[in-house]
């Protein structure tokens, strides 16, 4: 059987920083940076890589759709 991991892609500049996808991540792998987008807002980040389960719950409960998840097949 096949075996996937995730990964998210998040729009920066979109992102206002309300930390909803770092509270619902399972896994922990979301914070938000330490700089600031054009709008002055911290915005989210995938800070683990390769961690990711690629469950979607961040994208989820995004207010905004700023968050894309990917599954990625593991060889």
């Amino acid at each position: 059987m096949a075996k996937f991991r995730g990964a998210i892609v998040v729009d920066n500049e979109r992102c206002k920083g309300c930390s909803l996808c770092v509270v619902a991540c399972p896994v922990k792998v979301i914070s938000l940076a330490k700089e600031v987008n054009a709008k002055g807002y911290n915005y989210a980040r995938e800070y683990v890589e390769d961690t990711c389960i690629g469950c979607s719950a961040c994208a989820t409960v995004c207010p905004d759709g700023c968050i894309t998840v990917y599954k990625v097949k593991c060889d």
